[in-house]
């Protein structure tokens, strides 16, 4: 059986933001530049639910994990 897998697309999705390409690419320019001692969920442009998700993703090591750790890396 193969492991789901979860587009940049569908994670934006997820989130409930607009997940075309040219709103991803405006969202990363927008918020470019998150330090690096911030993790991505307290960053302060999340919603309390989309931080909330965003953490559960990661601490669960869940299907999401490999995405949002990409979102992550595109956001520094």
């Amino acid at each position: 059986m193969e492991p789901p897998y979860h587009s940049i697309e569908s994670l934006f999705n997820q989130l409930g933001l607009d997940s075309s390409e040219q709103a991803i690419e405006s969202f990363i320019n927008k918020h470019k530049s998150l330090p690096g001692h911030v993790e991505l969920s307290k960053a302060d442009f999340w919603t309390n639910s989309q931080a909330t998700f965003l953490k559960e993703m990661i601490d669960e090591d869940s299907d999401w994990s490999t995405i949002v750790d990409l979102l992550d890396s595109m956001l520094r």
